[in-house]
């Protein structure tokens, strides 16, 4: 059975959730969002201590409880210091690429609530000045952001309330095309918050209960590896959604859903990933089985912080991913799928 999914929700709910900024441990902003999406589908949220947003629903049988886990979090950037000529240096949040950074519109978030654009730009950042501007390897020692503000010092920056450890976000510049194509920074993971939320959405409007009791969760520290270290009481499966990778010897493209039957470092439980593939089979799903070398998951984490679980990974698949990421319709599409599929079949 091929399940209908409201494709025009899906781009909406991706575009609403990707234009609000969660770098790495910063959920100030989008938890509201997510809190204020639920509740438009009949749902309320909790949160636990590390500020990770929780939807729970009722099974057919709740005897068994299973999570789908999306990552709220994305990479970004933190102010390291501030130099004398008012620029700032930075550190990286999860896998930054800088190659990909350089000329990118930032914003700094000061803890009192103000923000601040930028420009994220190398310090030598011209080829008209600086004969190392081709050159210049782009890491944390080279990148500075040029504050939009009429700074010329340290102290003019303080002013601004901006000071060490405040959180800066990057413009994911959005785009949508009439051919069906997705650009845009952070679909890694907020497309896949996107396709729970249309499986969410679905469910709703067919007055349907998953076979389990089901947790979707959306953490924020995904990308320095910890994400699923911590997992609710009594959750046997967890499913992590998430990105797909495109390349040599990858059988994923962006319109197929991805299943990753290896990380980097461990192989997903076998029996799980077998139903994954039977469910994608019966639910019509465009599908791809793939290992990856250099990649982890909040599922990873779960089995790594030793909870006793089986566990599983699948979501669409991009190019450039943790820079301008592109996917295409079909591919969330194929992704909302199999997850309706495995919450109503699996």
């Amino acid at each position: 059975m091929r399940y209908s999914v409201d494709q025009a929700y899906l781009y909406e709910s991706f575009r609403r959730i990707v234009s609000v900024p969660s770098p790495v441990g910063y959920s100030r902003e989008l938890n509201p969002v997510l809190a204020e999406m639920a509740a438009e589908l009949g749902h309320a949220v909790t949160y636990d201590n590390k500020s990770t947003a929780y939807i729970t629903i009722d099974g057919e049988d709740n005897s068994k409880t299973v999570l789908i886990g999306a990552h709220a979090d994305t990479i970004g950037l933190m102010v390291r210091c501030i130099e004398a000529n008012g620029m700032l240096k930075i550190r990286r949040l999860g896998g930054v690429s800088f190659t990909s950074m350089e000329g990118e519109t930032v914003t700094v978030h000061t803890r009192d609530g103000r923000a601040y654009t930028g420009l994220v730009i190398c310090r030598a950042h011209s080829v008209h000045v600086f004969e190392e501007a081709r050159t210049l390897e782009r890491d944390e020692e080279s990148i500075r952001i040029l504050l939009d503000e009429d700074v010329h010092c340290a102290e003019d920056v303080r002013a601004l309330g901006i000071r060490n450890g405040d959180v800066i976000s990057v413009d994911p510049r959005c785009q949508i095309t009439e051919k069906g194509y997705v650009k845009s920074r952070f679909i890694d993971d907020k497309g896949a918050i996107a396709c729970c939320y249309t499986a969410l959405k679905y469910l709703a409007e067919q007055g349907l209960r998953p076979k389990h009791r089901t947790v979707f969760a959306f953490p924020y520290c995904e990308e320095v590896g910890l994400g699923g270290a911590y997992v609710p009481e009594g959750v046997s499966e967890y499913i992590a959604v998430d990105i797909g990778l495109i390349g040599p010897e990858l059988e994923g493209n962006e319109r197929s859903v991805s299943i990753c039957a290896r990380d980097a470092s461990i192989p997903y439980d076998y029996d799980l990933i077998t139903r994954l593939i039977n469910c994608a089979e019966r639910a019509e799903c465009s599908y791809a089985v793939d290992l990856y070398y250099r990649y982890g998951s909040d599922a990873g984490a779960a089995v790594r912080g030793g909870n006793n679980l089986r566990h599983a990974i699948f979501g669409m698949a991009v190019y450039c991913s943790h820079g301008m990421e592109r996917t295409h319709i079909d591919g969330l599409v194929n992704t909302t799928g199999l997850l309706l599929a495995y919450l109503l079949e699996a």
